[in-house]
């Protein structure tokens, strides 16, 4: 878009991608606390579009909505690395989950429901509904695990050290294939829920209406499947390592 006089016209671009911004900042709010809010994240995003479009030249090769997604999605994690994502006292919480997700797998050789977890952690199941719900932003990886402020280290529990390279074990063969059976094991509606969010990128409210559940609900069975990769993968690494 030009102006007359030959001028990019930054403005015009900005609100036809207005929309980007906010697919972008709401598919991401998924991912973090309920503390976060969205109308910071498109702000960050609103930032880093117009950073996109003072950079962008189209001989680089790449559409403009393509190169500005990535600039919006960085501008977004730059402002949420300035910040706590998920409070220590939650992580552990969820910590507690993956431990009984992992005694309970084992136990009875299937992944547990919802309400032998609430009884294995000995609350009662709107309780352990309510830690789901408020460890909304409960990732496989965290951003805090790729430095030393915690005093434990999901990489170190999860991957083998191999250079002592946390990226490259991420991207590890072997890693991957244990991920992807994670996810093959999932209960059916939480592997549905994963495929509509990360491959589909749908927003937990169109998630919702695909599941016939309430927007707090996916929250919830986000958590809760989250919870279940790491336990398996936690076990998996030992394993390894064991063996």
């Amino acid at each position: 878009m030009y102006k007359p006089n030959g001028r990019v016209d930054q403005e015009a671009i900005l609100k036809e991608h207005v929309p980007l911004v906010r697919r972008i900042a709401h598919h991401m709010i998924a991912k973090l606390p309920p503390s976060v809010d969205v109308e910071d994240l498109v702000q960050a995003g609103m930032i880093g579009l117009l950073d996109a479009i003072n950079r962008y030249e189209e001989e680089q090769g790449a559409q403009f909505s393509t190169y500005a997604a990535q600039r919006i999605r960085g501008a977004m994690l730059d402002e949420l690395r300035e910040s706590d994502w998920l409070p220590r006292g939650q992580r552990k919480n969820m910590r507690r989950v993956e431990e009984a997700i992992n005694q309970l797998q084992q136990r009875l050789a299937r992944p547990p429901k919802e309400t032998e977890l609430a009884e294995h952690l000995g609350i009662g199941l709107l309780e352990f509904q309510q830690l789901l719900q408020d460890a909304r932003g409960y990732q496989l990886i965290h951003y805090e695990d790729y430095n030393d402020d915690e005093d434990d280290h999901f990489l170190d529990r999860n991957c083998p050290d191999r250079g002592n390279d946390p990226l490259g074990n991420l991207l590890d063969d072997d890693l991957r294939s244990s991920l992807v059976t994670a996810i093959s094991n999932l209960p059916e509606r939480e592997k549905i829920l994963m495929g509509l969010y990360y491959e589909q990128e749908l927003n937990l409210r169109e998630i919702g209406a695909v599941l016939g559940v309430s927007e707090s609900r996916v929250c919830q069975l986000h958590s809760q499947a989250v919870a279940r990769l790491r336990a398996f993968l936690r076990e998996r690494a030992w394993s390894s390592v064991a063996s």
